[in-house]
């Protein structure tokens, strides 16, 4: 039998499914009856993409309630594949039951429940198995599971502590004391902590054994401080803390912190203390900075928040006393990178201090003669660019100091020379503040050109740190305003995101991202991009339930709430369901509407809209050296002017679902009988509890509030649209039993089997309708009126020649009006639909607004492949090296240089332009 095996496993083991199946089949015809074979031909056949095959096989695999760990692992691969936890969960149950002594059963059985959170059963089951085979760690599951029961959201409040409660009891009746084993004793003070035994949990972590493994462990111990913090012990932190910098000479920041927190304890109530207290801690931190010197600067910044927070409560006395720590310290490590940011929460000056501050960064001047020089100027910049007023900040005094920076840049650019290609220009970030300020120019005034500097200078920076992320972050940002798209996603790839990343920054390309796809034409470039962000939400759904159930099996209990944690906020991702939205957008444009692209979206759709959404998106990344009185670069540069967050998703679902729902016959009985896999988790949200058509016309203030003026447009044209077309949908959708009869016929013939689980009712047709079909009424005029609106909106950009971000978003929200609309109106397009229905009025309707419709999108289609014409032109790309005159140098900068990149922005323009003008054509030829 192994030597008949071998070869499936071999097959499979290297994705040769198309062999595995073979090679099952070839077995199954000796062996009908080998459930083994039949679980890898199901696996196989999960891996070709052949689901309705593989579900029969599954179902008759689980219908023998299999035993053998071989079979059980194979359908466990298979179950994962098709999204059936709970069966995956049920079989292994059966399984146990079946054979209640065999521990490795118990144990798989544990670990089904635990990859779908059910902490209930996975509780039960490890109770059951301690009992039986009295092993301490399954003492500790249990504990583990009935906290992290606790914390489930579906666990009613009365039932928590009661759970917290079982957890201590179960404790307290281990024979083995938890302090032998670092993460059981996390648990056990954990299990302390939430119940609110502050006392018997400072007594563990306080013991003799406890301090020691506090020691050696950083999840116990800062468990420990904030024991500490609940008991009120911030006085006796304090004074430890005070001993570990002073004789352990232990730099934590958190111990500087824990001395702070001392000094400032009960300021409420004991105030008139608080002086003598401050002047005892300066005098610690100060002795401290005289012992480190340069070699550490924990207390020097330790002076400065002592200061600052003297001030934030009125107790301060001496009024220089921050001037002279501030230039003390930049004196001290003024020469290092992270001196700005070290003094940025402490340098928000007025008056007579800033002045005083203004004049002491003055002094650093641009004569380099080592790279500490270099940075201690760089750091002096930021400072003084940190504290400009308003009036200080005309866009011809910030070209005049982009250029003072730029020189600046180029005369450190030696310093670097000999550095190899993969190291970072010591003068990197003055790069970044002359863009900066070109960009604070272009903000002022609107001037392109100011944009078209920074482009070139970011550029030309690039050919010197070719790894210089943050550089390729702000180009990213540059080219995506000038409207050069392929630009933008050649830096973002060139940055090489991996896994997490894919969710926290892929907004930077991916915000909006159908307003610069070219699917419509076939080119798939930004769709695809869209698939490759999203396939960390995959294989987080895959590997971080294995995560835990590893975590579990090494007894790495302080790791498991945080797996719990970055596996909700994934799957939660609100990045993932933006990114979701745009392909969706990029899909219809692309792909023939049909039936199954409609109800694939709108049961997904729907899900997303059931989701409690994190928004894990990092805007911190990139720098931001604008001055405190005006936005941030990172606002500065928001693709028109607005971010998309939970409430644009929101509206676009909206929008989407409503479509969908109309253009499908899928209604809520006949989807939960097609559906494949479990179901995701419910939301607890209040809102998600009404019913879906009552949530779908909500209209929210904050929701809107994302939007531009042109997607508010967007919307309200879709709403009136469904308004519409809704009463004639609901009286020609086709009867469910119709709809399931479809479903298994086609399932029938891709696999020689029937359905199971449908109980199709006997049906002739449609059958005739007893009511009245709707009296067709005239089209809301707004339908209409949309594209002459968008239009005139067009021409109007064009005419004032606006960035070309804002003509692409007009452009490819028209489009997509029309799009919509044709979604919305397939079901019509069938001549014996209008004629069995006497739906002809609706029918000449919905040609004379498709006509219109045609007609727009055409027009705006010449124009626009006649500007992306003018793009290209040698004229064009004179005026932008023109424009860059004040960056233009005998160096590297030069003429050419410059002449180059104009090319490159001026040929991604016209690329972008014509090709959405001539895909407009396309979808308008395809849809006629």
């Amino acid at each position: 039998m192994d030597r008949q095996i071998r070869p499936i496993y071999e097959s499979l083991d290297t994705n040769s499914n198309k062999s595995a199946i073979l090679a099952c089949n070839k077995v199954l015809k000796k062996q009908p009856n080998n459930y083994l074979v039949k679980a890898l031909k199901a696996l196989a056949l999960v891996r070709s993409q052949k689901v309705e095959e593989a579900l029969l096989l599954c179902d008759e695999v689980l219908a023998s309630k299999p035993v053998d760990d071989s079979t059980l692992t194979a359908m466990m691969h298979v179950l994962r594949g098709l999204g059936r936890h709970m069966d995956m969960v049920t079989m292994y149950e059966d399984a146990y039951k079946q054979q209640p002594a065999n521990e490795e059963l118990g144990t798989q059985t544990f670990f089904a429940n635990a990859r779908i959170g059910n902490w209930k059963a996975a509780q039960q089951i490890a109770t059951k198995m301690y009992k039986q085979f009295h092993d301490d760690h399954y003492l500790y599951w249990s504990v583990m599971s009935a906290v992290l029961q606790a914390h489930d959201p579906t666990t009613p409040e009365t039932l928590r502590t009661v759970l917290l409660k079982l957890a201590q009891r179960l404790l307290s009746s281990s024979a083995t004391p938890s302090f032998y084993n670092a993460d059981r004793f996390h648990l056990h003070i954990t299990v302390l902590r939430e119940l609110g035994e502050y006392d018997e949990a400072y007594e563990l972590v306080e013991s003799e054994n406890g301090k020691i493994v506090c020691s050696s462990n950083l999840s116990c111990e800062e468990l420990r401080r904030e024991i500490w913090k609940l008991k009120g012990l911030a006085k006796e932190a304090g004074d430890r803390a005070e001993k570990r910098i002073e004789d352990a000479k232990d730099r934590n920041w958190l111990e500087f912190l824990s001395v702070l927190d001392a000094t400032f304890a009960d300021v409420e109530t004991a105030k008139a203390e608080i002086p003598e207290r401050i002047v005892k801690t300066q005098q610690f931190f100060g002795k401290i900075a005289e012992e480190d010197g340069v070699k550490d600067r924990s207390s020097p910044l330790a002076l400065l928040e002592l200061e600052k927070r003297a001030r934030q409560h009125e107790l301060a006395t001496d009024s220089s006393a921050l001037n002279s720590l501030l230039e003390s310290y930049f004196q001290s490590f003024g020469g290092k990178t992270c001196c700005f940011e070290d003094l940025k929460p402490y340098v928000e000056l007025e008056g007579e201090e800033l002045t005083r501050w203004t004049a002491f960064l003055e002094k650093q001047t641009a004569a380099f003669a080592s790279v500490p020089d270099i940075w201690r100027y760089i750091n002096a910049q930021k400072l003084l660019r940190f504290n400009l007023p308003v009036s200080a900040l005309t866009p011809e005094a910030e070209s005049q100091r982009a250029v003072t920076y730029l020189d600046a840049y180029l005369g450190g650019l030696k310093f670097g020379r000999d550095l190899p290609s993969y190291d970072l220009q010591p003068v990197d970030d003055l790069a970044i503040l002359s863009t900066q300020a070109f960009v604070n120019a272009w903000k002022q005034t609107g001037d392109e050109s100011f944009l078209y500097n920074a482009a070139a200078l970011l550029e030309y920076a690039l050919v010197r740190s070719k790894m210089s992320y943050q550089t390729r972050l702000h180009l990213i940002r540059i080219y995506r305003l000038l409207g050069a798209p392929s630009l933008a996603l050649e830096h973002y790839r060139s940055i090489n995101v991996k896994q997490v990343q894919n969710d926290t920054l892929s907004h930077f390309i991916l915000s909006r991202a159908s307003t610069f796809s070219l699917s419509s034409l076939g080119d798939l470039t930004y769709t695809s991009e869209c698939l490759e962000s999203s396939r960390i939400y995959l294989s987080n759904s895959e590997e971080t339930a294995e995560f835990i159930v590893r975590a579990f099996g090494g007894e790495k209990y302080s790791q498991i709430p945080d797996f719990i944690v970055f596996e909700d906020r994934l799957d939660n991702s609100l990045q993932r369901d933006l990114v979701k939205m745009e392909h969706v957008r990029m899909r219809i444009a692309h792909e023939p509407i049909n039936s199954e692209l409609v109800d694939m979206e709108l049961i997904e759709l729907k899900f997303i809209f059931d989701r409690i959404h994190h928004d894990n998106r990092d805007f911190d990344i990139l720098a931001n050296y604008e001055p405190r009185s005006v936005a941030s670069f990172n606002q500065q540069t928001e693709f028109l002017e607005k971010t998309p967050g939970l409430g644009w998703l929101w509206v676009f679902l909206k929008i989407y679902i409503k479509a969908f729902q109309l253009a499908s016959d899928l209604d809520d009985t006949v989807e939960d009988k097609l559906l494949i896999g479990d179901r995701p988790k419910p939301n607890f949200d209040p809102e998600t509890k009404f019913p879906l058509e009552e949530r779908l016309a909500v209209k929210k203030d904050e929701e809107i509030a994302e939007l531009t003026p042109d997607e508010l447009h967007f919307y309200e044209y879709a709403s009136a649209l469904s308004g519409w077309l809704t009463p004639y949908h609901d009286y020609t959708r086709p009867p469910p039993s119709a709809v399931l009869a479809e479903a298994a016929k086609i399932t029938e013939q891709k696999t020689g089997q029937t359905l199971k689980g449908l109980e199709i009712e006997a049906s002739n047709g449609h059958g005739k309708k007893d009511e009245e079909p709707p009296v067709v009424t005239e089209p809301p005029a707004q339908l209409a009126q949309y594209f002459d609106v968008m239009s005139k909106r067009f021409k109007a950009v064009l005419e004032s020649k606006g960035l070309p971000q804002e003509l692409l978003h007009i452009v490819t929200l028209t489009q997509e009006a029309f799009l919509l609309f044709v979604v919305e109106t397939t079901r019509f397009k069938t001549p014996s639909v209008v004629k069995i229905n006497k739906l002809g009025p609706l029918s000449q309707h919905i040609k004379e607004i498709r006509a219109k419709a045609t007609a727009v999108l055409s027009e705006i289609s010449s124009a626009l492949v006649s500007y992306a014409e003018q793009e290209a032109t040698v004229e064009r790309r004179t005026e932008i090296v023109a424009a860059c005159k004040p960056i233009i140098h005998e160096s590297g900068l030069d003429h050419d240089f410059v002449l180059n990149v104009a090319k490159k922005i001026t040929e991604s323009r016209k690329q972008i332009a014509d090709g959405v003008g001539r895909g407009m054509v396309r979808v308008c030829k395809t849809h006629a």
